[in-house]
């Protein structure tokens, strides 16, 4: 798909259009660009309705709940990311902060909380009354095979005004992780990857399947060499199919045109529009391997 209107928003799930609708917000009140991924990402992070990102996201194994997130802006080459961050109810926040105040990229752990406690955010009990009875209930249950069923990153791509691209990232992983666990979502050419002069993408599902192919890089690289989003999305889930892995894993991407799509393995998963043209819901083209 093409839109020939900017700002232009996408990202994963149904429960972006709660991010988009943020986003846009901020944009055409004058904000900044990484101010309104920031913000957009944060309106997700604070829901506890979603068990897969933030505030209320489901625990570890133990019974923490533990978040990752990135940020990364197209106009600096820029990025920041933490992972296996507790207590603090926005990691997409802290993450931009490691961007703007630190030389480094990644902060994890204990390094990461005291990093933003540092920088002004509050603890927060992040486990949630409906969180902890998950928990719960599986572990009482004593089996691993529902470990995997929550990976509901929210992925956020942005093509603004002026055409440069921002993206974030946010998630607390899959369902009852390992303890110290980090996924792709927090990973900058995984979980997400900007080129200022190509385009943009993002990824969900299955993050150590992501984490093998450099997934998101590899989808804008795709463009780079002249693919279309959609093209781009599906030959790096065609080669990750021809390894022999077939995980669930899905793409969201844009070019600096304004042509956006998204596809993912064997079954759909919504994605969320926003532009002058149209706010809606649609669902990613599948590939079948």
């Amino acid at each position: 798909m093409k839109s020939s209107n900017f700002p232009l928003i996408i990202s994963t799930w149904d429960f972006g259009m709660k991010a988009n609708r943020v986003t846009w917000k901020i944009l055409m009140s004058g904000g900044s660009s990484l101010d309104a991924v920031e913000k957009g990402i944060n309106a997700v992070e604070k829901d506890p309705d979603v068990t897969s990102v933030g505030y209320g996201g489901i625990p570890n194994a133990e019974g923490y709940t533990e978040l990752d997130a990135a940020i990364m802006s197209g106009p600096e080459h820029k990025a920041g990311a933490v992972a296996g961050l507790r207590e603090i109810a926005t990691p997409i926040s802290v993450a931009r902060k490691v961007m703007e105040k630190t030389n480094s990229i990644l902060l994890v752990g204990e390094g990461a909380f005291e990093f933003a406690l540092r920088n002004g955010f509050k603890r927060v009990d992040l486990l949630t009354g409906k969180a902890r009875q998950k928990w719960l209930k599986w572990k009482r249950g004593k089996t691993a095979k529902k470990m995997d069923e929550s990976h509901d990153t929210i992925g956020l791509l942005l093509l603004d005004s002026k055409r440069n691209i921002y993206a974030g990232c946010s998630t607390s992983g899959l369902a009852m992780k390992i303890p110290g666990r980090v996924g792709d979502s927090p990973i900058i050419g995984a979980g997400l990857y900007v080129d200022n002069e190509i385009g943009a993408a993002a990824s969900t599902g299955f993050g150590e399947q992501t984490m093998m192919f450099c997934g998101s890089f590899l989808v804008v690289e795709n463009m780079r060499r002249g693919m279309s989003p959609q093209r781009a999305c599906e030959e790096v889930l065609r080669r990750m199919v021809s390894k022999g892995k077939e995980k669930w894993v899905g793409f969201i991407a844009l070019n600096k045109e304004g042509e956006y799509a998204a596809s993912s393995l064997k079954k759909e998963f919504p994605y969320a529009i926003y532009c002058k043209e149209e706010q809606i819901i649609q669902k990613s083209k599948i590939v079948k391997g």
